[in-house]
């Protein structure tokens, strides 16, 4: 099972820091296509904002950020999910209750 561009846990070839972080992220599961499902998956990234995070397995979605790289050591980007919030706002875009628009939903409209 794959996951989808854009969604928590997917990445491209090559975006990370390192190949421990790379296999970590690309790992598909033969039972669990969401990360958070998946007992066995540890780390999850959030292109929209630029996180990394440890996964929290409670049979919710959450996770706790991470700044440096658990495999090689490397800072990790800074996130930028107050700069997409702050965006969608002068938008006029609330994100609880709107439909948010695909290049902010991966990431694209906050490169730079």
């Amino acid at each position: 099972m794959s996951r989808r561009a854009g969604e928590p846990g997917s990445a491209d070839e090559g975006e990370h820091c390192c190949d421990g972080m790379r296999r970590r992220l690309t790992w598909d599961c033969p039972t669990h296509l969401d990360p958070y499902d998946c007992p066995d998956a540890v780390v999850v990234y959030v292109p929209k904002f630029r996180e990394y995070g440890l996964i929290v397995h409670d049979g919710g979605r959450s996770s706790i950020v991470i700044d440096f790289c658990p495999w090689c050591g490397s800072r990790l980007p800074e996130s930028r999910r107050d700069r997409w919030f702050d965006e969608l706002e002068r938008e006029g875009i609330d994100p609880w209750a709107d439909e948010v628009p695909a290049e902010y939903e991966d990431g694209r409209r906050l490169e730079g």
